[in-house]
């Protein structure tokens, strides 16, 4: 535990800035996993059993295959059947359907933008802190004039990099984390578009 606030007081505050960003991050990973989880993201077999069913015109049994589930696609599933079967024509069923697909993706897309955002700001927090060491480094040179000791000097650069290397710590899970969970979304996506157009196509024809 000194340890830790030995390395804190070394970094300066923008070391704590970069502390408070990673607990932040790892926070932010673990909602995001969960809501995933929750969401059903990776869970698609019973949409396309109700999709399968829906071709082979088994309409109730289609139906009672999403009935209840929280999954993305058993959702859009579910609201693209009702919207076929609601009378409101194909293409206003399609609108519907496109609707209940845009706010599903952005549920789905709900605190990537913070993550990219701290995947951009925490290196640059380690370099403004590094640049600050640097800078602190350089004045204590120069006011100890002929009698520098490049041991000194030495000291406080490697301290001075300290932040970058903390703000590189963070920004890469942050940004390895983020294109995790974008490559979840769009497959959930694809996933999506693919299961709605099945259901349309199998009404209109």
């Amino acid at each position: 535990m000194s340890e830790m606030l030995a390395f804190l007081q070394k970094g300066g505050p923008a070391i704590w800035a970069i502390t408070a960003l990673s607990v932040v991050t790892l926070t932010l990973i673990l909602w995001k996993l969960w809501r995933l989880v929750a969401a059903g993201a990776w869970a698609g077999a019973r949409a396309e059993k109700a999709v399968a069913l829906w071709q082979a015109g088994e309409r109730d049994a289609a139906r009672a295959a999403v009935a209840g589930r929280a999954g993305l696609r058993a959702r859009l599933v579910r609201a693209a059947m009702a919207a076929l079967s609601g009378g409101m024509g194909q293409a206003a069923a399609r609108e519907e359907t496109t609707r209940v697909a845009r706010a599903l993706l952005a549920e789905a897309r709900s605190g990537l933008r913070a993550l990219e955002l701290i995947s951009v700001i925490a290196p640059l927090l380690g370099l403004l802190g590094t640049v600050l060491g640097m800078i602190e480094a350089f004045q204590t040179l120069e006011s100890a004039g002929s009698q520098a000791d490049p041991a000194t000097l030495a000291g406080g650069i490697w301290e001075a990099l300290l932040t970058t290397a903390a703000g590189m710590a963070v920004a890469i899970p942050a940004s390895m984390a983020l294109s995790w969970f974008e490559s979840v979304v769009d497959a959930a996506r694809h996933d999506i578009e693919d299961l709605a157009t099945r259901l349309f196509v199998a009404e209109a024809g």
